[in-house]
């Protein structure tokens, strides 16, 4: 399964014999659980525990609140209150639900961070990296179409502005936003196909993530060093990994276990803490709210939508150069989903000779801007579109651009970086020595005859 040289299952009874030999199953287990893996793996590798888990759970509590939920305009924001009220313990199944949708981002985000930062995109794992992307792409859309399902004031007019997006794109826009709509508006049609995504794309994903976890099996785990498993021979590759199991599950499992603490005393002590208040009033179309804003894990990217308006120098040159084809509209539309891109081009812009961050002084001090960068983009993308926010968010997003575009290519050639370890083995007796005499001292001593 990896390319590192590893011991593969040996079915030694009867049964195990019976079985291997029709559907390898449990070789195909074994692969997995016994992989070897570097082992200096720090505490930031066991974000892939905590996202599987809140797929999992997306997943479980999703199915049972879809068995009480009605996706018809009338019905949907009582069938909603249905759920909290008259449903055994549907309350806390749909404050799982909601708050483990924040979770799963805010997993997400530090897992992409961790990327970025050791350079987990680097050759070989461009595919890896870029499954990742269409992974998280396609819990953008899941949670968005998620947020629409309640039929509150939010839920609607959040809707209605963000497929209006599709209709700034030239020519086909409005065809794209009347086929997403089922109509010229928001409506019943609107509901019924954020319905079915949103409960057809939570498989799409576990799909997606089934051959992401194959492409890093294939190509192995990257690590802190961004150094390379020896793969000469077995012994060698021993020095630098340890099976997967029992290290490193063990120690992901005592990660999640933290990471819970923390999620189930908000789901039981503030659950509505990061809902929107509008969200809580029944949809009405004829109301609009003062202030229209999607979930905190989308407002980086709402940020550098509004950020391009139009007294915007750049909007306005390629405006007049595309005979106003492209306004200021759709040059937002495409500034926010170019953010996205730039981050899954990040293999190719980076034309560093080092894989892992931690040698590379000059990136270290980009990269904790650009990590600042997107804080201050959260938090403008909660604003008001108006002075000082629309200014802060030009320049954020300016930042965020030149990071991948500009910056991330001249590292390469301008930065000096540090020493690295020469094998994974040395980073880790550097770092735990006390480890590395245990085991030495475990080695059986040689005797004379020897």
């Amino acid at each position: 399964m990896s390319g590192i040289p590893h011991d593969h299952y040996e079915p030694k009874t009867k049964g195990e014999k019976w079985v291997e030999s029709r559907l390898p199953v449990i070789g195909l287990l074994y692969d997995t659980l016994m992989i070897p893996t570097p082992k200096n793996l720090n505490w930031m590798w066991i974000w892939g525990i905590v996202l599987t888990f809140c797929l999992a759970l997306q997943i479980i509590t999703g199915i049972v609140l879809v068995m009480h939920y009605t996706p018809h305009v009338d019905m949907a924001f009582a069938s909603v209150e249905h759920i909290m009220r008259d449903v055994n313990g549907g309350f806390m199944l749909r404050y799982l639900h909601m708050n483990g949708a924040s979770l799963f981002f805010v997993a997400v985000y530090i897992h992409i961070f961790r990327g970025l930062f050791y350079g987990s995109y680097k050759s070989p794992r461009e595919i890896t990296w870029i499954i990742g992307m269409l992974i998280y792409l396609c819990m953008m859309g899941t949670a968005f179409m998620g947020y629409v399902l309640p039929w509150g004031q939010m839920s609607f007019w959040g809707a209605t502005v963000i497929t209006g997006l599709f209709g700034a794109i030239p020519f086909v826009g409005e065809a794209i936003q009347t086929w997403l709509l089922g109509g010229p508006a928001v409506g019943n049609a609107t509901l019924n196909r954020f319905f079915s995504l949103h409960y057809l794309l939570p498989f799409v994903i576990a799909g997606l993530v089934i051959v992401h976890i194959w492409a890093f099996h294939s190509t192995g785990n990257n690590n802190p060093t961004g150094v390379d498993v020896r793969r000469g021979s077995k012994e060698e590759a021993k020095k630098d990994t340890l099976p997967f199991w029992p290290y490193f599950v063990i120690k992901d499992l005592v990660g999640l276990s933290v990471v819970l603490v923390i999620f189930f005393a908000i789901v039981g002590f503030m659950p509505n803490y990061l809902g929107h208040p509008d969200n809580y009033i029944e949809a009405n179309p004829l109301a609009t709210p003062a202030h229209i804003v999607p979930e905190w894990y989308f407002l980086p990217f709402y940020a550098i939508l509004r950020a391009f308006t139009a007294d915007v120098w750049l909007v306005q040159i390629v405006s007049f150069l595309t005979g106003g084809i492209v306004d200021a509209k759709f040059f937002g539309v495409l500034a926010m989903f170019g953010a996205i891109a730039v981050m899954a081009l990040a293999p190719w812009l980076d034309t560093s000779s080092v894989r892992s961050g931690r040698y590379r002084p000059q990136f270290k001090w980009w990269f904790y801007l650009l990590i600042i960068d997107f804080i201050v983009l959260m938090w403008c993308g909660a604003m008001p579109a108006e002075p000082p926010y629309s200014g802060i968010s030009l320049i954020g997003a300016t930042y965020w651009f030149a990071y991948f575009l500009v910056i991330l290519p001249l590292l390469g050639v301008l930065e000096k970086p540090e020493a690295q370890p020469e094998t994974i083995e040395d980073d880790f007796n550097a770092h735990y020595p006390k480890a590395a005499d245990a085991g030495k001292g475990a080695a059986p001593e040689a005797t004379p005859a020897e």
